[in-house]
């Protein structure tokens, strides 16, 4: 039988990991946006170019919003990684029998 490759990291892995996909795909958002709105691909006349305009404040707004609660995001994520590397650390010193109360009294 084919043996699993385990995989390295865990969760601190998959939190960067998804940190990274999200600041990245942020970025291409902002770029084609950008580039559509700078080349006047979303324009066609006067009544478009205040759609255009609207769309470019309210997606201005939005990422204004975002940006404000990307702090708290990040540190429920840091006490979550702190607590399960707690979980783990006792898991571990339980199952090594450390704690266990199993020592010779006096």
């Amino acid at each position: 039988m084919k043996k699993l490759k385990t995989k390295k990291g865990g969760i601190v892995g998959d939190l960067i990991s998804g940190t990274g996909g999200l600041v990245i795909s942020v970025v291409v958002i902002l770029i084609i946006v950008s580039t559509l709105l700078g080349a006047n691909l979303l324009t066609n006349g006067s009544e478009y170019d205040n759609v255009t305009d609207r769309m470019a404040a309210n997606f201005t707004s939005g990422i204004d919003n975002v940006s404000a609660k990307i702090p708290t995001i990040l540190l429920i994520a840091a006490v979550v990684l702190l607590f399960s590397v707690l979980v783990v650390l006792v898991a571990r010193s339980r199952a090594m029998g450390i704690g266990t109360g199993g020592g010779a009294s006096l």
